[in-house]
């Protein structure tokens, strides 16, 4: 039955990445012909402008949606076993926050610019935010318990939000390139930028497939799990620089985006159950089923304009996590 379930919520949803690949493709502020989608594949002709917006912006806009959809939802997934928190996503352990003040410090003394240039800077404050969060969790040779890292990554959240807010408020140029980047978006994130961040999220991705035995002990208590020989120290480390290398790479390359780590495990979680080797799988293909559907009527809705993709994701998400959150099943990890 739940085999049977799991296949299900595959299916649909690589169905719905494929809808939303092709509308995203073809529709939008200028509709191109599905013919001329085709022949831009195909036969590509740089003279041609409907050739060039495919193959150049919204082919690789497609691929970002799903790399990084995947990215958001295994880490999600990750964090709410990790924490025992319903409520967990990637900004818990000051991910989103470590990699906003890094592109403001980028954008203020940097004099960067670009999304390429953000990128770097964007990881490695996402990295540093994480790891911040991981020692101040576990000072004093405390272990460092999910509530501790819980709280250890709020109120360093807190102080680093401080900082940025600090920055922006008092640079107004600062402040209006940056607001670009933090409401989170696929549009002119190319290949470049995609190259750059998805040998880390490889790396996340494997180490979180590495990790679900073990987390499924874990989630037995930390005493079963010993006594099963599993290390929950050790689980914690991988589990944290898993979260980094995958939502790190997602925040850097498609800025903050919410929802998506957050809902994602919770509609596979109600489907398939609590085993960690489906979770993942199945959020693997439902988050960038979500986040592309979300992406694509952000441009649709609003065309000739365009919503960008963290506030889509925002409007389709939240009506789904309230409904998510009126079922008795979501506090179920």
């Amino acid at each position: 039955m739940i085999r049977t379930r799991f296949a299900v919520v595959v299916g649909v949803s690589l169905g719905v990445i494929a809808l939303s690949a092709l509308a995203g493709i073809g529709l939008g502020s200028h509709p191109i012909p599905a013919a001329t989608v085709v022949e831009a594949l195909i036969d590509y002709d740089p003279a041609n402008n409907d050739h060039i917006v495919v193959v150049q912006s919204r082919v690789p806009r497609v691929v970002m949606g799903i790399v990084v959809g995947a990215a958001l939802g295994l880490a999600g997934a990750l964090m709410q076993s990790f924490t025992r928190n319903p409520l967990a996503d990637p900004g818990i352990l000051g991910v989103n926050a470590g990699a906003s003040a890094a592109v403001v410090v980028a954008i203020a003394y940097f004099g960067v610019t670009d999304v390429g240039g953000y990128v770097w800077f964007a990881f490695i404050g996402a990295a540093a935010g994480t790891v911040a969060v991981y020692l101040l969790g576990s000072a004093h040779r405390s272990t460092a318990t999910p509530a501790r890292m819980a709280l250890a990554g709020t109120a360093l959240s807190m102080v680093i939000s401080a900082f940025t807010g600090m920055v922006l408020l008092s640079n107004e140029p600062v402040f209006l390139q940056f607001r670009y980047w933090t409401v989170g978006t696929l549009q002119g994130r190319g290949i470049p930028v995609l190259r750059a961040v998805l040998p880390f999220m490889v790396a996340g991705a494997v180490l979180a497939a590495l990790l679900a035995r073990p987390l499924n002990a874990i989630a037995l208590g930390e005493q079963t799990a010993r006594g099963l020989g599993v290390n929950a120290r050790l689980v914690r480390l991988g589990t944290t620089l898993a979260v980094v290398l995958l939502a790190g790479g997602a925040t850097a390359a498609a800025g903050p985006i919410s929802f998506v780590g957050l809902a994602a495990p919770h509609v596979v979680r109600i489907l398939v159950g609590p085993d960690h080797r489906l979770l993942l799988p199945g959020v693997l293909v439902v988050a960038p089923a979500t986040l592309l559907a979300a992406d694509t009527v952000g441009r649709i809705a609003v065309a000739p304009g365009e919503l960008q993709t963290g506030i889509s994701a925002a409007v389709l998400g939240g009506p789904i996590f309230v409904a998510l959150a009126r079922s008795r099943k979501l506090a179920s990890l």
